[in-house]
């Protein structure tokens, strides 16, 4: 019974654990990138080198930077997983009440939910793990080219990248899987009904609790770092960000739902078509948060590593060795690039899941354009948001440490990189929300409304 309710559900919900397969990909390609690299730099690949090449990996500290970059690829690629798993199979709800009210079991639920997990997981794994083989040459290319590495360090293809990927990739998509099918398959089958019509009401006690003590403990750390050194403050801005990031995370609709409300009111000026997106979005805060908490990660993480870069040169006239800022610019794209494909899968997953609304919109009259332009404005809404609230987390989590090394806690940004990061965002929201909206309008719209 479990393989049969995971293919059905494979087969209706085909867009969710596509991105959800894509998703696993990424993670998959960058971990295996990272665990080359760091056999290329490590002891055993390292060990044949003149005493000179090993001595400038060593001062590098590239091993260490490999290192780091794992560890931040299998959290990144859990939180990506974990978000699209979870849209995917909050999707299913209905389905599974059903079938929880026929008969089923709670564990026959979570099996066939494991199931669904493996099949969108492994392929993925298996090619991520080919391309990380060509990443990490990439990756080694430029390390030569920018003097972190001697010339005389040949890149190394390493097949122990292929556990690790599967291991990686099985291991977060079941256990998000798991997680996320847990509560609802435990439920009596007439409370999953009626959830499943509903939706779930509030975030839970324990969800909000530790939301707040994240918020509250970046808070505490920002202020300690300020009056720290800048060195020390430097190195402690991360952990700042990460607990913002996992607060934001954690309280979604709480914390999102109002800045959304601000943004929409705004919005709702602009005809009937952004009216009915505001409406939209207030009407659905967990869902759209689901959406906007990976683009504030987006938006945080690239302001914030962006603008300690920017706001050096423009005060001493340096950013930092050639080597190291271009190290720290790929990090920041990979983290950007996990965080990216979590908000595209959840809007497109959205998007599609509401394709019998936006056919009943076409029934009862309204102009394609005027669908599309809802769209937009939903778009517009999220990024944002996103914008809004990623925008707050790069100031607070840069205020400490440019606050003990320059004297001021504002950052200088060229107008090219707050442009450049708010066109992007809307660019991704807007693909992401358009297209599966404009794949819906290719059909009939009475065949939509029918289930055909």
């Amino acid at each position: 019974m479990a393989t049969g309710l995971a293919l059905a559900a494979l087969r209706a919900h085909r867009p969710a654990f596509v991105g959800t397969a894509v998703a696993a990909l990424f993670a998959a390609t960058v971990v295996s990138a990272s665990t080359m690299m760091l056999g290329t730099t490590g002891a055993g690949g390292t060990s044949g080198l003149p005493a000179p090449a090993r001595r400038q990996i060593r001062e590098s500290g590239v091993g260490d930077m490999a290192i780091v970059l794992l560890i931040g690829s299998v959290y990144m690629s859990i939180f990506v997983v974990v978000s699209t798993m979870g849209t995917a199979v909050a999707q299913q709800h209905r389905e599974l009440a059903m079938v929880r009210s026929i008969g089923a079991r709670p564990r026959q639920i979570r099996r066939a939910v494991a199931v669904q997990a493996l099949a969108a997981s492994v392929p993925a794994a298996l090619l991520g793990f080919a391309l990380g083989g060509v990443g990490a040459r990439w990756w080694h290319a430029g390390m030569v080219a920018h003097g972190l590495l001697p010339a005389e360090a040949v890149f190394r293809f390493g097949w122990v990248a292929l556990p690790v990927c599967v291991g990686v990739a099985v291991v977060t998509t079941t256990l998000a899987a798991l997680l996320s099918a847990l509560r609802f398959s435990l439920l009596r089958p007439a409370r999953a009904l009626s959830e499943a019509s509903t939706g779930r009401r509030g975030l839970g006690v324990p969800r909000a609790l530790l939301g707040v003590l994240a918020v509250v403990g970046a808070c505490f750390v920002s202020v300690l770092l300020s009056k720290r050194p800048a060195a020390e403050a430097g190195e402690g801005a991360f952990l700042v960000l990460i607990l913002f990031c996992v607060g934001a995370g954690l309280l979604g609709p709480r914390l999102i739902g109002p800045a959304a409300w601000a943004v929409s009111a705004l919005v709702g000026r602009f005809g009937p078509s952004a009216r009915l997106a505001m409406l939209n979005v207030r009407s659905q805060p967990r869902r759209f948060s689901a959406a906007v908490v990976p683009l504030t990660l987006v938006v945080g993480f690239g302001l914030t590593k962006i603008g300690m870069r920017t706001t050096a040169r423009h005060r001493t006239g340096s950013a930092g060795g050639a080597g190291e800022v271009w190290l720290d610019y790929v990090g920041t794209g990979l983290y950007a690039g996990f965080a990216a494909i979590a908000a595209v899968n959840t809007l497109a997953m959205i998007s599609f899941e509401r394709r019998r609304d936006v056919a009943l919109l076409r029934v009862v009259g309204s102009r394609r354009a005027q669908v599309r332009a809802m769209a937009a404005w939903e778009a517009g809404v999220v990024a944002a948001t996103a914008l809004l609230l990623g925008g707050a987390i790069a100031l607070g989590t840069l205020a400490p440490m440019l606050s003990t090394a320059f004297g001021s806690a504002l950052p200088y940004l060229p107008w090219a990189v707050p442009v450049g990061i708010a066109a992007g965002t809307l660019l991704l929201t807007l693909l992401a929300t358009g297209l599966p909206v404009h794949a819906v309008m290719r059909r009939r719209a009475i065949s939509v409304v029918g289930g055909t």
